[in-house]
């Protein structure tokens, strides 16, 4: 047993929590590095993982947990549960991870020792998501960083392969930096990133008032058809009308993100929109958005589609 995994674990573990403790109530709907989750998300799923830890690193099965974490486990009061889950955690694996024993996972039975490194990794990876998120100190401690590192080197293909992680961003040399990048984080994530990723989830829910929220006054949005160049609309109001008659005229619409980043104020959206026609027949079409932000805000969208 490697004695100093249970010190990083801690460390990692502490972090997380002093990086929850930390948060303001009007910090839990903000978006996240992780395109899907909100602040509240991300938080959820960590706080689930620490309250698994506890019956998995005394022996219990998957099934024998069964439901008991599903859904919300934030409750009234989010900050007090992460700390008592984070709290708990800890203490399970400082008493059962010297036995050396074995974890029952998803997957299989698995080293107690894999699977707290697992954990190490998952803590400090959203703990820089929920520091970029928010504005707070994203500075990675050198140390944890190479402990997740050199954990992951044997593991990163794998975990791509699965879809546990992202596509790999650009690496820069520097170890905090080019760890998020093999997790597929860009370590530049800001409120230009932010906004972007607001804008993204806004469609997501096709919530008219919400994308136009996240527009400029003068903004221009260039639409998919017809071809050649499709049709150009100017100003909000012709922009929200648009939204309206898309949103609002389309049976079951639903855009999906596949893939999204920022480069300076561009951001490019790869996405599928679904819909339902009248005869009950599903459809689809894939595309691409290329967005252009100003001061947090989108000031022009242009979009494409295949074929």
């Amino acid at each position: 047993m490697d004695t100093d995994l249970t010190t990083l674990y801690r460390a990692s573990v502490r972090g997380w929590a002093d990086r929850v403790a930390e948060l303001h109530p009007d910090d839990w709907d903000r978006p996240t590095p992780c395109s899907a989750w909100t602040v509240r998300d991300l938080v959820n799923h960590v706080v689930g993982e620490d309250l698994w830890t506890v019956p998995l690193m005394e022996g219990a099965t998957i099934e024998e947990v069964g439901s008991r974490y599903d859904g919300d486990v934030l409750g009234e009061d989010p900050v007090a549960a992460a700390t008592h889950a984070a709290s708990e955690a800890q203490d399970v694996v400082a008493a059962t991870l010297p036995s050396g024993g074995t974890v029952h996972l998803s997957y299989g039975t698995e080293s107690m020792d894999e699977y707290v490194r697992q954990l190490l990794a998952d803590h400090v990876v959203h703990g820089w998501d929920l520091a970029a998120a928010t504005g707070g100190d994203t500075t990675l401690d050198v140390w944890l960083v190479t402990a997740v590192a050199g954990w992951f080197d044997e593991r990163e293909e794998l975990y791509r392969s699965v879809g546990a992680v992202g596509a790999r961003r650009t690496m820069t040399g520097a170890p905090g930096a080019d760890l998020l990048a093999r997790f597929g984080r860009d370590a530049a994530w800001g409120p230009t990133h932010a906004a972007f990723a607001a804008f993204v989830a806004a469609f997501g829910r096709g919530d008219v008032d919400a994308i136009m929220a996240l527009m400029t006054p003068d903004c221009v949005f260039e639409a998919t058809g017809p071809a050649p160049d499709g049709v150009r609309h100017e100003g909000a109001e012709a922009v929200r009308t648009v939204w309206e008659e898309l949103f609002g005229g389309t049976r079951d619409p639903r855009f999906t993100e596949e893939e999204s980043f920022v480069a300076g104020d561009r951001g490019v959206l790869r996405w599928r929109f679904d819909w339902v026609g009248d005869d009950d027949t599903p459809g689809h079409v894939r595309g691409v958005d290329v967005v252009r932000l100003r001061d947090g805000k989108v000031s022009e969208k242009l979009s494409y589609v295949k074929g």
